[in-house]
């Protein structure tokens, strides 16, 4: 499972799965396991805002401080996710 970095947001790995990049652009954060269950996905917007879809385990601080970081490293995380994926940044 690609992670977008090797460190710990808020206490979670920032990751996607090699199966799901038929999807857009999305984020999961997960603890050491990275499993999507309890796992949390947020889409990515091409402004880097992001859509909660799932909640998976963590608190609202931590979906705030994911989503804060990822509005600030989004365009980084876009290329990683580049490599795997042709689907763009989630549009609804």
């Amino acid at each position: 499972m690609p992670k977008y970095y090797e460190f710990k947001v808020a206490g979670y790995y920032l990751y996607f799965t090699s199966y799901c990049v038929i999807e857009c652009m999305h984020v999961h954060a997960s603890d050491r396991r990275l499993t999507e269950a309890g796992s949390a996905k947020f889409f990515v917007k091409e402004n880097g805002d992001s859509i909660l879809q799932t909640k998976g385990n963590l608190n609202d601080r931590e979906i705030r401080k994911i989503q804060v970081f990822i509005k600030n490293n989004y365009q980084e995380m876009y290329l990683k996710w580049a490599a795997y994926s042709k689907e763009g940044y989630y549009e609804k």
